[in-house]
């Protein structure tokens, strides 16, 4: 569950949803939104703390990081921009009758085919 919640701040620093120097919602009020153990929250933010995604201030709470040596903006365009081909494709196959568990399965089949380093699994953590 961790993982989920690290990838979920991750996308949304990606997509300019979330920018340098924005602070995220407290430990408890996440673990209470996400009904998750307050313990896996803290693990995450400790996580992203060590991934350089967010920096902890004791009694402030977790900021996002300032991003040094890239564009933020570059990024955040290339996710747009690839959201846009996702959604089209998502579209085109929900045409052909597939339904949501058969279009994950293709795309993780097609991500392992393309990158046999990462595993079906690894994507789901």
């Amino acid at each position: 569950m961790y993982l989920q919640l690290i990838e979920q701040v991750r996308h949304a620093i990606e997509l300019g949803a979330l920018r340098p120097g924005d602070q995220l919602p407290g430990i408890r009020k996440v673990a209470e939104d996400l009904v998750m153990n307050p313990n896996t929250v803290a693990k995450a933010y400790r996580e992203m703390e060590h991934a350089g995604l967010v920096v902890l201030r004791h009694g402030a709470g977790a900021f996002v990081a300032e991003i040094h040596g890239k564009d933020p903006g570059g990024d955040q365009r290339k996710m747009q921009k690839g959201s846009a081909v996702v959604r089209r494709a998502v579209n085109a196959l929900r045409d052909l009758g597939l339904d949501d568990g058969a279009i994950r399965r293709l795309l993780e089949s097609e991500l392992a085919e393309v990158s046999p380093e990462v595993h079906p699994k690894e994507v789901h953590q």
